[in-house]
């Protein structure tokens, strides 16, 4: 059985200030229709869908460091949107579902979109320079991500609601991150035919505190200066991780 990201435990429930409506958040349905389709894609083609093999996944995308570091980077991407299985699928969108109606009025569309590429990327990078052996597949690095920005963002006093709520929902997403980090660890020492990749989850989430840090709301900041950070702190990950993924190739 492949190494995968692994599948997110609990996590907070939706904002309810943004309702459950496509408009209020439509990149992170855009997200998980994506891999619906793609899971429901690869069934069609002839792909288990409760267990595939390891040939079947990184023919649909996933991501395998010997080919990744081969020149096929575009598995660090790609590898985010493959799952194994129903059951990790089902599990993952859960999360991605909450997660996404939770941050999606604080980030924009656009943000949440940055922010699962970013962040899934980095998650698989590092996973690939750590055990570049194993296959990979799965949305949780990306989910790890938008739970390290969400944890800074509800961290601001600037954000119109309640006090007791910002805390309880960081609180929550808090516990989420902590309680995943100790189930993929568990693995490790257990004889399991699913190993969680503890890896990706911390590349995921390391990436999502240093996308949300300059996105924490400032007093007396102007809006327009809040978009300005967001593309700063995006294009700046984007090099770092082009940075990185140069120097992991040279270095192999």
């Amino acid at each position: 059985m492949p190494g995968y990201d692994g599948d997110p435990g609990p996590v907070p429930g939706p904002s309810r200030a943004g309702g459950n409506r496509w408009a209020s958040a439509p990149a992170t349905y855009t997200l998980v229709g994506i891999n619906c389709a793609v899971y429901i894609a690869m069934v069609l083609r002839g792909v288990s869908p409760t267990n595939p093999n390891v040939d079947q996944l990184v023919h649909w995308g996933a991501n395998f460091g010997g080919l990744v570091l081969a020149g096929q980077w575009w598995r660090l991407l790609t590898a985010a949107f493959v799952h194994v299985g129903i059951i990790h699928l089902a599990t993952n969108m859960w999360c991605l579902w909450n997660l996404g109606l939770l941050g999606e009025p604080l980030l924009g569309p656009v943000g949440v979109v940055a922010v699962y590429a970013l962040t899934g990327i980095a998650g698989n990078l590092l996973s690939t320079a750590v055990h570049p052996q194993i296959v990979g597949a799965g949305a949780s690095g990306a989910v790890f991500g938008l739970a390290g920005v969400l944890i800074l963002l509800l961290k601001a006093k600037l954000l119109p609601v309640p006090p007791e709520e910002i805390r309880r929902l960081r609180k929550s997403v808090i516990y989420f991150a902590l309680l995943n980090f100790v189930i993929g660890g568990t693995t490790m020492f257990l004889r399991t035919s699913i190993q969680i990749d503890n890896m990706a989850h911390l590349g995921g989430f390391l990436c999502g505190l240093a996308l949300g840090a300059p996105l924490v709301p400032r007093i007396g900041a102007a809006r327009d200066e809040f978009a300005v950070r967001s593309w700063a702190s995006y294009v700046t990950m984007t090099i770092l991780l082009l940075a990185f993924g140069y120097g992991l190739a040279k270095s192999r």
